[in-house]
């Protein structure tokens, strides 16, 4: 790390609406000489997206462009290997600006430190370079504001699952909290639904897709057939009911 490297900047610009982005993180990509996000294969790139309407135009933009999403299964050791190169060849693009001392505005759907994919140039570049992190609405919370659904109230414990877990794991850890977010749907509905149905959990659940963005699909789950969830879908289980 040197005085005259460039900053990096990770900003989290919302779950989907442009107007969710944040007065800092707007400020800062107006005057951005670079900036970068990471797209699917033949699509804009969901944080690319939401940043538009802030973006300067005179900017440079760099796509990283995923290898793969769904083709290889997370358990194929191919998977952790590509990704891992994916990353690497991400954050020699921004070291080799970062190191002529250019400012990059990194874009991060939602928040960059929950689970987002920008935590992976984070750990490359930190030790290297000076990072600035502007935290971003979540997309559970701009589902649950969108969906008038109060999550946790007073000492209530939130949990945030990933629907990939066993059914049992699933169920244990839901016995542990008041509320939930559930996450990574796809195939998982119905497993979901068949805990969430023997905890007696089902009428307080909420489905939500597409969450403050055009398209969005926000309802009871016991109204949400099994066909598999969309990418931007969760489950919101509140907490404590009733006035307080």
């Amino acid at each position: 790390m040197t005085p005259s490297s460039g900053t990096l900047h990770i900003l989290g610009v919302g779950p989907g609406d442009p107007e969710l982005v944040t007065l800092r993180a707007a400020r800062i990509l107006a005057r951005a000489p670079a900036y970068a996000f990471f797209a699917v294969r033949g699509r804009p790139g969901h944080a690319f997206t939401i940043a538009t309407p802030h973006l300067n135009r005179a900017a440079a933009a760099l796509r990283f462009e995923y290898p793969y999403t769904t083709e290889i299964s997370v358990e194929d050791g191919r998977y952790a290997a590509g990704m891992a190169a994916f990353y690497e060849d991400c954050a020699a693009t921004l070291a080799g600006r970062l190191g002529a001392g250019e400012d990059v505005a990194l874009l991060c759907e939602g928040d960059p430190f929950l689970y987002g994919s920008a935590m992976y140039l984070f750990d490359r570049l930190r030790p290297r370079f000076p990072v600035e992190v502007t935290p971003g609405i979540t997309a559970m919370s701009g589902c649950w504001s969108r969906a008038l659904a109060p999550m946790v109230h007073g000492d209530d414990i939130l949990s945030v699952l990933p629907a990939t877990m066993p059914a049992e794991e699933l169920a244990a850890a839901l016995r542990r909290c008041d509320a939930a977010v559930v996450m990574k749907l796809g195939r998982n509905l119905p497993k979901l639904r068949a805990v969430l149905d023997r905890l007696g959990l089902t009428a307080r659940a909420l489905y939500a897709e597409r969450g403050t963005m055009p398209g969005e699909v926000i309802l009871p789950l016991a109204e949400r057939d099994d066909s598999p969830a969309p990418y931007f879908s969760l489950v919101l289980v509140p907490g404590r009911q009733g006035a307080r």
